[in-house]
């Protein structure tokens, strides 16, 4: 049997029945009747209703570092669901078949209790949220990181950082770090190939940081699109504003979706826009989607000591003492798992 239709959370009753939605940074105005841009938000005689809530798609037990974190709970497990849809219509997308939905929700029923009681049977140290954008299914994610913090077990998401200030307002205390996707720094990118705006991930990245949430960034480099040198330095300049502990992963892409007119990532560009990072200023630098040598590991700023080797997804040795550098008693901007 079909569960009913949870109301939605964040958004306020505009006259006529229509609704805004100020969950993400599209800030849809609904009319009645109508869906968001999302395609999982439906005003239903005034009120905001999601067709996400308990809707699993997708349920695995992950390594933390393939979301990519590296600097959250290194070394564990992570317990990571979707639900389908998204805000963003990215023509590159690599999850396409259950981010892309025509607003026909499917799913597995599954409430939040037993979405806990999956990550405490898997061992996990975590639950993210990804795979799709958690924040289309906000009500869900919040539900379930309640239930996780009072079993001790922390949460993460894995977004495009399209969140409002008011979302990161609920995300904080609940959410306890998030990877975001700072996909380019030129609008005409975010305008062409996502059908959204740059800015409001800006501004998102930094109000998270501001809120106590541990954040990793991820750019996506597409040859031609997004790859240019100058690019690299104001994203980088600007991540370094933030802080220089905010690590920045920096990833390979190929083809896929709508989107194949670029070839794939030559690795050459990966390492120059890592070094035009460290010369921003940014301490913690990694390459993803390749295997990529010491751009895997995490090294101490202070005594250049390797502190955590990875190869993959996975950690091959730590050297921390807590978060601390083992060998020089740095501290660290990394959260490790309690013993």
């Amino acid at each position: 049997m079909a569960q009913p239709l949870q109301e939605a959370r964040l958004y306020k009753a505009a006259g006529d029945n229509a609704v805004d939605c100020f969950l993400c940074s599209h800030r849809c105005h609904i009319a009645n009747g109508k869906r968001g841009f999302c395609r999982v938000r439906e005003n239903q005689g005034g009120k905001l209703y999601t067709h996400t809530y308990g809707k699993l798609i997708s349920a695995n037990v992950d390594p933390i570092e393939k979301k990519p974190l590296f600097h959250f709970l290194p070394g564990t497990r992570s317990y990571s669901i979707a639900t389908q849809g998204c805000n963003f219509r990215c023509a590159f997308c690599q999850n396409w078949q259950i981010s892309q939905t025509d607003g026909n929700i499917v799913g597995r029923d599954t409430s939040p209790e037993d979405v806990v009681r999956g990550a405490m049977r898997s061992g996990c140290a975590s639950i993210a949220y990804t795979y799709t954008e958690p924040t289309i299914f906000f009500e869900y994610a919040e539900d379930c990181a309640r239930l996780a913090h009072e079993q001790g077990i922390k949460n993460c998401f894995v977004t495009n950082g399209y969140e409002t200030p008011e979302t990161i307002d609920a995300m904080a205390g609940l959410i306890d770090a998030a990877n975001v996707d700072l996909k380019a720094f030129n609008d005409e990118f975010y305008r062409k190939l996502c059908k959204a705006k740059r800015q409001p991930v800006m501004e998102a990245i930094r109000l998270m940081r501001e809120k106590g949430i541990m954040v990793e960034v991820t750019t996506l480099l597409i040859p031609g699109q997004n790859d240019d040198e100058d690019e690299f330095k104001g994203l980088t300049e600007f991540l370094a504003s933030i802080s220089p502990d905010l690590p920045w992963h920096v990833s390979r892409y190929h083809p896929d979706y709508e989107y194949n007119g670029s070839p794939a990532t030559p690795s050459e560009t990966i390492f120059r826009a890592l070094e035009i990072g460290k010369e921003a200023g940014l301490r913690y630098l990694y390459a993803g989607n390749l295997r990529a040598g010491e751009y895997e590991n995490t090294r101490c700023p202070s005594c250049n000591t390797t502190v955590i080797r990875r190869s993959g997804f996975y950690v091959d040795a730590v050297e921390l003492d807590g978060n601390k550098c083992g060998k020089c008693g740095e501290e660290l901007p990394i959260l490790s798992e309690e013993k």
